[in-house]
Order: structure tokens, then sequence, then C-alpha cells
């Protein structure tokens, strides 16, 4: 069964879109979300682009705010800032990657935990691992959201995380040990990776690299969630971490790429936007 991340995110969409109409007529205006773009990335004006299209649609007042990719780091961290002390703002997500020459981890440790929506700041993510109350990171939970929608059992099967990441590899671990699976975290250069991920009832990749899981790199029946998004070196066209073609007939079920977990994602972003809102708003 091929997973499709576009419906359910579809739905999920719907879901805040209604729970907005409520919380405008309660408190008197819609949640703000400001995405800050620095540079001209492709990749990143197509990112920022989907996210501000889906905080309108659901009702959201969106901005983004773009700045060239010569600023300093300190011009950067004082927009940060600014927005931080803006009360009219909600959440704050700044578009990585980053020029080199600013520190990606001093801009995310920058941003108020309390504005958070990527759920990167290192509160939210200390919390996740105390099993406290925190902003989940969205392809995580878009992920869990997926395994859930396809009926995957998550409870005492082994999963196998190829990718160390705290965007996507780490917290996803901590998310599926928190649904009883036995994890295994691995690398693209872990000895026999193979036969690890073959054990695999769970499968989640998240490298970066295009088609690196191959056929005999899949159990029969494993349940797998592709998080790449490349271009095919041999065809240009856009391609998951997972030779989607050669792997599909031995999995249960699979992501597609693109319309698998990427619309997830931004539909999570939506979710954690409109909850960092309710706090704010209801602890004031």
């Amino acid at each position: 069964m091929i997973i499709s991340g576009t419906e359910l995110a579809k739905e999920l969409k719907q879901n805040v879109k209604e729970r907005v109409e409520t919380v405008k007529e309660k408190y008197g205006r819609a949640p703000h979300l400001v995405v800050i773009l620095v540079g001209e990335d492709p990749a990143s004006q197509s990112y920022v682009k989907g996210k501000g299209k889906d905080a309108e649609e659901v009702g959201f007042k969106s901005t983004t705010i773009r700045r060239p990719a010569d600023i300093t780091e300190a011009e950067l961290l004082q927009l940060i800032e600014t927005l931080n002390a803006d009360d009219s703002v909600d959440g704050i997500l700044v578009q990585l990657p980053l020029p080199s020459h600013i520190d990606e981890d001093k801009v995310i440790e920058t941003i108020v935990k309390e504005k958070d929506v990527d759920g990167f700041h290192p509160a939210n993510v200390a919390a996740l691992w105390q099993k406290r109350p925190c902003t989940y990171p969205c392809t995580p939970a878009g992920i869990i959201k997926l395994l859930d929608k396809a009926k995957v059992q998550i409870e005492g099967k082994k999963a196998v995380v190829i990718g160390r990441s705290n965007i996507v590899g780490l917290p996803v671990s901590k998310m599926l040990l928190d649904r009883n699976a036995t994890v295994t975290i691995a690398h693209s250069r872990t000895k026999n990776l193979a036969e690890v991920t073959k054990e695999a009832d769970i499968l989640i990749v998240a490298i970066g690299r295009p088609k690196f899981v191959t056929a005999d790199m899949v159990g029969d029946g494993a349940a797998v969630i592709d998080v790449g998004v490349n271009r095919d070196p041999e065809t240009g066209k856009l391609c998951g971490d997972v030779d989607f073609e050669a792997c599909k007939d031995k999995a249960s079920v699979i992501t597609p790429v693109p319309g698998g977990v990427g619309p997830m994602t931004r539909a999570c972003l939506m979710e954690n936007t409109l909850e960092c809102f309710l706090r704010r708003i209801q602890g004031a």
C-alpha cells in the first residue's frame, strides 16, 4: 500500500482550519506565523512558498520575511529577538539550511521555546526525551501519523532508523521508543547495513542520498517511510532515499517522493502553530 501523505495532510489541515474559525471567534484573531527566508536557494524558496500557502489555507496570518544571503549573524539574531518580543507573533520559523557563516544552532536557540513551531529549540528537545509536554518536531510527528493512518503496529515491532539528525533521526527514534518499539539507529556507513535493515518491521530513511535503500535492504512486508528529497542523478526528477520502484513490491506500506512525508511535515507545522498560539494566549 502506498501511503499518501497528501491526502492525510488535507485531513489534518481541514481540522486545523475548523479549529481556527473557533479560536478567531473566541480570541478575536487568528494565529500568526512568521517565516524567515535567508538567501535565494530555489528549494528553500519553494518550501517557504508552500508553508505560506498552507498557513493561508487554514486561516492563519502568514508573514514571510526575506533577507539576503550576506546578512550577518548578528542582524539575523536581532530580527529573531524582535519577533520574540512581538505579542502579535505566535510562531517563528527560520528556513534551513542557512549560509555557512551563520551558526544554525545559535539561530535555533534564539527563537523562544513558546514560539518554536519547528520543535528544534533545546528546551523542546529536552522535554521530548524527558516525556514532558513539548512541541514535537514536524517531520517525526508526520511520520508517526502516517504509520497510524496506515494501521501499522508500532508496539513490539523492530524499527530501524537510518539517519541521526536532531531534526528527524533522533526525535523519531524517541517517539517510536515511546510507542514501545525496539529501535536501532543506523547511518549510511553502518557495517553490514543491509543485514540490519532486513530485520526491520518499520524502516525509516532520512539521510539525503538518492535511491540509497535498494530492494535487498528491505524485509518482506516491512513498512518503509522515505524522508529524503533528492534529485535523481540520471533523470533529474525528484526522488527519495529509497529506490521506490525496486522496493514497493517488498514493502507492506511505503511512502512516495514527492507526496509522502513532505506534505505531512507542513501539515504538522500548521498544528504546531495553532498549539503555540493557544498555549500563549491561554497562558496570558
